[in-house]
């Protein structure tokens, strides 16, 4: 096991498993049960499934997609999109699932977190935390539901949600995410040192040097998604995972 985490984060739409860039243009890439069985063969730590349909319309989790993945999946899984109470939550859970990553409704009703928090453990809360820059290149919380940026400070949001209960943070840079541009050191320096708990970044990883550099940034895990999907200059879709040996040379601080 690597000593630190290397995640691949698979987004949904509609049933099918899809890429963006930016969270916008989502393009077709294959079956996520097809892919989850390549990454067992890769022997991958963890997973972070994404479903942007259920996210970003409001809809039901698709249940049985949610339980289709968990039955083919060697490793832990963390879900994500559409859970906005606790039955949702313990449906999942009950699933086969072992993490519920939140956002929208931890913008709106922080006490869902609690409870969620309260029954399952805070090792299956994670708070996915979203930055886009504003017009002045300053790094803004994002609803990824709305579709925009919100008023709140970005900071005081991960210090109010780990209070509430989160075990784990999923910092994506939307700027980034799908480039494969490299990650902001900067921003994950900051965010390292104001989380107590785990944190995961995700949005610009494109090589393993990115994957280290980000770790000796202070992230506690990478989330990987347009890297394990694209390969070559022209972004083929081959599905994949880097070398172990590599891995355990990025990941060694």
């Amino acid at each position: 096991m690597l000593k630190h985490r290397v995640i691949p984060c698979l987004l949904i739409q509609d049933g099918g498993l899809v890429k963006t860039e930016r969270f916008q243009k989502p393009k077709y890439v294959g079956d996520p049960i097809n892919a989850v069985r390549i990454f067992n063969e890769k022997e991958v730590d963890e997973l972070i499934i994404l479903d942007i349909n259920a996210s970003r319309n409001q809809v039901e989790p698709n249940y049985q997609l949610i339980e289709q993945i968990a039955s083919e999946c060697f490793m832990p899984v963390c879900y994500g999109g559409g859970v906005k109470t606790v039955a949702q939550a313990q449906k999942i859970l009950s699933l086969g699932i072992e993490k519920i990553a939140l956002q929208s409704v931890a913008l709106e009703d922080l006490n869902v977190v609690r409870s969620i928090a309260d029954f399952a453990g805070s090792s299956s809360v994670v708070i996915s935390v979203d930055l886009k820059n504003d017009w002045r290149g300053r790094k803004c919380l994002y609803s990824s539901q709305r579709r925009k940026i919100t008023d709140q400070p970005w900071k005081k949001f991960i210090l109010e949600t780990v209070e509430a209960g989160a075990g784990e943070i999923l910092m994506m840079d939307v700027d980034r995410e799908g480039t494969m541009s490299g990650v902001d050191e900067d921003l994950i320096k900051i965010a390292a040192e104001l989380s107590s708990v785990p944190l995961v970044i995700s949005g610009g990883i494109g090589s393993v040097s990115d994957i280290s550099m980000a770790i000796n940034c202070g992230a506690d895990a990478v989330a990987i998604g347009a890297f394990c999907v694209f390969q070559g200059p022209h972004r083929a879709v081959l599905i994949t995972y880097p070398e172990y040996d590599e891995l355990v040379k990025a990941t060694q601080k």
